[in-house]
């Protein structure tokens, strides 16, 4: 059984219904937190705050007008929520490229803004922002989502920056290509874009760049976050860590 360190904390995972915005939610769940399973598909996240004994916000977060007004009471805050679109930059549809960056970049600036006034209030604050491998570098066709991820690097710092003097922390994580929903859609538009079979991508495309030849699992990641919003991390603010095999130490 595991130490129910954050009893009497409440935490907010975006894409929490599937992936690593699921394996976070059981992580901080199973460690006494009240979760909130924020997701586009509310049957999942109905199903999954059921599971836990949590709640389910069902949300479309890239309608980013309807956030300006948001107070969060919350004590965490992961920003997981992201799709991703494999395209050259000349061909890439720019009404797709905002989509990303308003689900992806927008909705963790306004979600942080909402959850700061009540973290402030009580001195203590965590704030998790899932970003990638490509939040340090960047591959081709990716424009959309390597654009956002940097971007949400900056965020986590300035967050950082200004919410230390309150308690309150802001990291990323990066990892690399995770066994989740979302990787699995990327095989057949990635083989298309790169000219190769849909099972040479993982070794040929996913895995290149890693030391470490597996995909990362969710769990991971999750036990990565349950630390970062740990009492144990307290010092710990601004940073990047990679769980990428290995990626980015080239």
């Amino acid at each position: 059984m595991p130490d129910q360190d954050l009893t009497g904390r409440r935490a907010l995972v975006t894409g929490g219904a599937s992936g690593i915005g699921l394996a976070c939610v059981h992580e901080f769940a199973a460690r006494g937190a009240d979760v909130v399973v924020a997701d586009f598909n509310g049957d999942a996240a109905r199903a999954v705050a059921d599971e836990i004994g949590g709640e389910a916000w069902v949300v479309d977060l890239s309608d980013t007008a309807a956030q300006e007004d948001l107070a969060l009471e919350v004590d965490i805050l992961v920003n997981n929520a992201g799709i991703q679109t494999v395209a050259p930059i000349h061909e890439f549809d720019p009404e797709r490229w905002r989509f990303m960056h308003r689900l992806m970049v927008e909705s963790p600036f306004l979600l942080i803004r909402a959850a700061l006034p009540h973290v402030y209030a009580r001195g203590w604050g965590r704030v998790i922002n899932i970003s990638s491998a490509h939040g340090l570098r960047a591959s081709a066709y990716k424009s959309a989502y390597v654009a956002a991820k940097h971007a949400l690097e900056g965020l986590s710092k300035v967050t950082a920056l200004e919410g230390g003097p309150h308690g309150v922390t802001s990291n990323c994580i990066n990892p690399a290509y995770v066994r989740t929903p979302l990787v699995e859609k990327q095989i057949v538009d990635q083989a298309k874009v790169h000219g190769i079979a849909e099972s040479e991508v993982v070794a040929e495309i996913m895995l290149a760049e890693s030391v470490v030849k597996r995909l990362v699992e969710a769990d991971e990641v999750a036990s990565l976050a349950g630390w970062l919003v740990s009492d144990r991390a307290g010092m710990v603010t601004g940073a990047s860590y990679t769980i990428d095999g290995g990626w980015t130490a080239r």
